[in-house]
């Protein structure tokens, strides 16, 4: 039985305590003294022992109260903090002042490849094969995370220093970051809002069969080529595509292969050693191979690689090994590359400014976004969401597309596609204030003409500016749609009125 025995605090009390438990031949296994309370373990007292010695323990001059105890409180905190060691993913180890292991947790032992007995006591030096990191590591002077080496793997090393009341250093705690760890945590928060195939948006016929491409390609843990004109949304495919894999639950990370010069983009994605060059971190740092490892790397414009780039990104996806820069060890990895490309790469290829043999193993699983003038179907609607958004964006009441408007959406070639239309939508949002978004709020003029290719000097009266806009606007879309009905459906108004305008322009008289 455990008990808690309230006293006043003055001298000799627990003593006096422990001697009526000694008088009756209780062989006390723990004791705890944390004025104003002694805690102590007898295992053979029983309920009547209970009775007879409370008793005798409340006739102890400064003793208060005397009640039974389902745990010492030291041993409660022992196993609260056994229990917050072991449900730590990441290895934790406590050294004392001199650099021996004191304390690990279960993940400390697994990665040191040692049993519990021999970590317990180890020397931190021989432990890490580091004599002046582990010196600076329990020395207590602040110093940033360092890289070091736990079983012959790397791993990014936070210390927090103890102390004593008296100000000297008793020791460290150890916390110790694989950088498969650090790209879960890191891929958690730049991707926290990227949806799956749900955010892909249009729901044109080209559309929907791209989603159920892209599905069937998500399951094949293969690399996959996504091929499309800027601004069709190939990163947000890649994200679906991810999400929509076995490898869904682990790190995600994009790389823009033509925002970085060379020297940059392979530290970026392959890491560098300490020493590597001036002004790198002085324990190393994992690149997104290491931080992605077990889920997926997607490389942006693959088209702009160096040669030099390109050849270690073949070795790679050979055999999933690399070696980080100004390194001499051999590191492996488990990723899925996606890449994406607007440009011609076969032509590439040609001219001698692409490995032809990166490009197939790059084009395993390929696919194609369509641009937005080849989907019409999806204009007006996107333009609507996209309306809808920046409103609630800038805090301004809802407003509509004029008909014109959406005539004139339609019309524009959208060299820029997807990203281009929401641009010039939050653009008309933010300098109109009209509840109808006309044409002009739009700010079209400065885009290419597209199929209209009416230059404002050749304009007369605005009669025939509008006419020569809806011959554009029909001679355009009547191939998509042969008919005054279809045609008259897609642009909102009577079939009367298309015919009577395409008899006038002598569209589909021919």
């Amino acid at each position: 039985m455990r008990i808690e025995v309230q006293i006043a605090d003055r001298v000799g009390i627990a003593q006096e305590i422990l001697a009526k438990l000694a008088g009756r031949a209780l062989n006390v296994s723990a004791v705890e003294v944390e004025p104003p309370h002694v805690y102590v373990e007898a295992p053979a007292l029983d309920d009547a022992g209970y009775a007879q010695l409370r008793r005798e323990l409340l006739q102890v001059a400064g003793v208060i109260a005397v009640e039974p105890l389902a745990m010492l409180p030291g041993a409660r905190r022992r196993l609260y903090l056994d229990a917050l060691l072991a449900s730590q993913a990441d290895p934790v180890l406590a050294v004392d002042a001199g650099g021996s292991v004191v304390v690990a947790n279960a993940a400390a032992v697994a990665a040191s490849g040692r049993s519990e007995a021999e970590l317990i006591g180890c020397s931190l030096p021989l432990l890490l094969g580091d004599a002046e990191v582990a010196a600076a590591l329990v020395s207590g002077t602040r110093m940033p995370a360092q890289e070091i080496q736990l079983g012959g793997e790397p791993f990014l090393c936070e210390a927090v220093a103890l102390h004593e009341p008296g100000g000297g250093v008793a020791g460290a705690v150890l916390t110790l970051h694989a950088p498969h760890r650090i790209g879960e945590r890191l891929s958690a928060l730049q991707n926290y809002d990227a949806g799956g195939f749900e955010s892909i948006l249009g729901d044109s016929p080209a559309m929907r069969q791209l989603k159920v491409r892209a599905a069937r390609m998500a399951q094949v843990d293969a690399p996959l080529l996504i091929r499309g004109e800027t601004g069709t949304g190939k990163e947000l495919v890649a994200h679906a595509c991810h999400a929509g894999s076995r490898r869904r639950a682990q790190p995600f990370f994009a790389l823009n292969c033509a925002a970085l010069p060379e020297s940059l983009a392979e530290s970026e994605l392959f890491g560098y050693a300490p020493g590597a060059f001036t002004g790198a971190l002085r324990g190393g740092k994992p690149g997104l191979l290491e931080l992605a490892d077990r889920g997926t790397v997607f490389l942006d414009e693959v088209g702009e690689l160096s040669p030099y780039l390109q050849a270690k990104l073949l070795r790679f996806l050979n055999d999933g090994s690399f070696r980080r820069v100004g390194g001499d060890r051999e590191l492996k990895a488990d990723v899925r590359i996606v890449s994406a490309t607007h440009r011609a790469l076969e032509q590439m290829v040609a001219e001698g400014s692409f490995r032809q043999d990166l490009l197939f193993r790059l084009d395993v699983l390929q696919l194609q976004l369509p641009p937005l003038r080849e989907r019409t179907e999806d204009i007006v609607p996107l333009a609507e969401l996209f309306l809808e958004r920046a409103c609630a964006q800038t805090g301004r009441p809802r407003a509509r597309l004029a008909p014109a408007a959406k005539a004139a959406l339609l019309a524009n070639p959208w060299v820029g596609n997807v990203r281009q239309l929401q641009n010039v939508i939050f653009r008309a949002v933010t300098m109109s204030e009209a509840a109808l978004i006309s044409v002009a709020d739009l700010e079209l003029a400065g885009a290419a003409a597209g199929p209209a290719e009416v230059a404002l000097d050749d304009v007369g009266t605005l009669d025939d500016a509008v006419s020569g806009f809806e011959r554009a606007l029909l001679q355009r879309l009547y191939p998509q749609y042969p008919s005054t009905r279809r045609l008259a459906e897609r642009l909102g108004t009577s079939h009367s009125a298309i015919a009577m305008r395409l008899r006038r322009y002598g569209i589909g008289t021919g």
